[in-house]
């Protein structure tokens, strides 16, 4: 909801709002006294979240289409790298410091965010900066009729109820309608679905091995080397991508649908991880080792996966890029959110060996998907 916010108020105003009250809202959590309180507080706190989409308006901001594929690898590592850090450092704070403290420390980490922001991070949304050059230039000269573009639209009709709701609806026609955006962000969230799920098996997987809560936060760090390697694979394809925008000079294929080459090698890795990860994960008298490296294997796809619809996306939708990740990053967080509450019975409940057998169930989803993405 917050997305197209961005595009009509700025960037900035809308993150130090949502930063704000995602702040707010996790002191209800943080003081919780039933579990209804902490549905509640994380509820809002999802509700209020702006950063992943407007960041990616900002990208769109800043960067040139041609030039952006570097920017949206930083914000794509940044956002899945987040996963990995949470469950590192939740792992020592349950430990050592009660539950509540892995929310007090998201809260000291939110204030410091929000205030960094607001003193380093500039607007960047282009009406809005020509609309406050245009105030200071008519301060310098009052008789000057130099106006910008948000302030030749009367108020009144810029944020009349019927504006307001196609504002906020904004996000969720664009899923809907767009094939574009519909397409890759049922991809995006169906893998970040299944990814979820499949880390929520790793406390029952590692307890096998007698691993505690903190030894189980840092098999996340797999993930991490994953997402790391699959940036290192981005590099080459990104500089072959302008290298074949430089040699096809408008050329909008050269633009757009080659950012998502690379996708096409390293998605298969997702089911291929599920699978490996699903007969390594038995326990002993196998080494827990064996599964981290499909482990790496699923963080290489995920990051893939989201790279390439995200940069797809930014490129082809410009200014509006925060309404059409909008809906990407929906799809991503409801469909895991969803997902994610049956995952425990579900590893625990099939079958002879449930942890592997449930794992080889995910990883036949992604296989029917490459093959349906390869055929289109």
């Amino acid at each position: 909801m917050f997305a197209p916010w961005s595009e009509e108020l700025g960037r900035k105003p809308v993150l130090q709002l949502s930063l704000f009250l995602v702040n707010i809202f996790q002191l209800p959590v943080a003081l919780a006294t039933n579990f209804s309180s902490v549905i509640v507080g994380r509820a809002f706190c999802g509700l209020c979240s702006a950063g992943g989409s407007v960041t990616l308006g900002i990208v769109a901001d800043m960067f040139d289409a041609h030039d952006q594929q570097f920017a949206v690898a930083c914000v794509v590592f940044s956002s899945v790298g987040g996963s990995v850090v949470g469950p590192v450092v939740g792992g020592y704070a349950e430990t050592y410091l009660g539950w509540r403290w892995a929310i007090w420390i998201q809260l000291i980490f939110g204030g410091v965010v929000q205030a960094l922001h607001l003193l380093f991070v500039p607007e960047t949304r282009t009406t809005i900066m020509m609309d406050s050059i245009a105030k200071q230039r008519r301060k310098a000269d009052p008789g000057l009729n130099l106006w910008g573009p948000n302030e030749m639209i009367p108020f009144r009709q810029r944020f009349a109820v019927k504006e307001l709701c196609l504002t906020m609806l904004r996000p969720f026609k664009m899923f809907v309608t767009e094939p574009i955006v519909l397409s890759l962000s049922l991809l995006s969230g169906f893998s970040d679905a299944l990814i979820f799920m499949f880390i929520e098996s790793f406390a029952l997987v590692y307890s096998q091995w007698g691993f505690n809560r903190i030894q189980t936060g840092w098999t996340f760090m797999a993930l991490l080397v994953g997402y790391g390697l699959a940036w290192a694979f981005f590099i080459p394809a990104i500089r072959r991508n302008i290298h074949e925008r430089e040699q096809k000079p408008g050329c909008e294929k050269a633009q757009y649908e080659s950012r998502l080459w690379l996708l096409l090698f390293l998605a298969p890795m997702l089911p291929i991880g599920m699978f490996g990860f699903a007969w390594t994960a038995t326990g002993p008298p196998l080494h827990f080792a064996g599964t981290l490296v499909f482990v790496v294997l699923v963080g290489i796809a995920n990051y893939a996966i989201y790279m390439a619809t995200i940069d797809y996306m930014v490129a082809a939708y410009g200014p509006y890029a925060a309404s059409a990740t909008g809906g990407n990053g929906w799809a991503r967080d409801f469909l895991a959110g969803v997902l994610t509450v049956p995952a425990t019975p579900f590893f625990q409940n099939i079958g002879s060996k449930p942890i592997a057998y449930a794992s080889t169930i995910l990883g036949k989803f992604p296989c029917l998907t490459n093959s349906f993405q390869v055929t289109n």
